[in-house]
């Protein structure tokens, strides 16, 4: 058995998760905007209260990490990391598309999803995270989870991911509405990144010891984070 606190931040949404042994205990999660670094730590206490655990209890951190917003992301890999030096537990690192997808996959065992039981079992699965503009962090899934591309940066068309829509294309994230026009024969789903997508994939790592590297850890921000100088001119 495993005690795992989990942490996503890389969008608009801060969610932590406290799961034993894979079944989530508590949550909290906000959408209120990008005041992450508050919010996480605030979080994070109020969980550990509401279910009486001690950090030293803790057997690891599991955070998403990435792709997705630079600044989201450097907020909560360097909370989890700062806790896994604290309490000298290991640090688990997720991809925050399949955590996505953990989601959606849960929404659909609940009901939640109006999709046939026939068309899910050909769908694919496709997690869209808005990097702005017409562009997005996307990859493929299948229904149960298996990737089926590799993450990519893609600039959405017509023609994106046309291999893939023949079946049924389940798109979601904060990147996907805007591409419904685009990929207008894709059936989208209002689908939000929280940690209770990374609980049972942390604990498959856990159990498997697939840990990181606390000194060299990095966030997957997938591209370069460039600073544009202002346009402004400084009177």
């Amino acid at each position: 058995m495993a005690l795992i606190l989990s942490i996503e931040t890389g969008t608009d949404i801060c969610s932590v998760a406290l799961a034993n042994d894979g079944e989530l205990m508590a949550l909290r999660e906000s959408d209120e905007g990008r005041d992450h670094a508050k919010k996480v730590a605030l979080f994070v206490d109020e969980l550990l209260r509401e279910t009486g655990v001690q950090p030293s209890d803790l057997d690891a951190i599991a955070v998403g990490k990435g792709p997705g917003s630079y600044t989201g992301l450097r907020i909560g890999v360097s909370f989890a990391k700062g806790m896994c030096y604290a309490l000298n537990i290991p640090l688990i690192a997720i991809g925050s598309l399949d955590a996505l997808t953990e989601v959606a996959r849960e929404d659909y065992d609940a009901g939640i999803l109006d999709i046939e039981d026939e068309e899910w079992a050909k769908a694919k699965l496709c997690p869209l995270v808005d990097a702005r503009r017409m562009e997005v962090y996307a990859q493929v899934f299948d229904n149960e989870g298996k990737a089926l591309t590799d993450v990519v940066a893609e600039v959405v068309t017509e023609e994106s991911f046309k291999e893939w829509r023949k079946d049924k294309f389940v798109i979601f994230g904060n990147g996907a509405k805007k591409c419904t026009e685009l990929l207008s024969d894709a059936v989208f789903v209002e689908i939000a990144p929280s940690a209770r997508g990374i609980v049972r994939l942390a604990e498959e790592a856990f159990k498997a010891e697939k840990f990181e590297d606390l000194a060299y850890f990095e966030p997957f921000y997938l591209k370069e984070f460039l600073v544009i100088p202002s346009k402004k001119k400084l009177l």
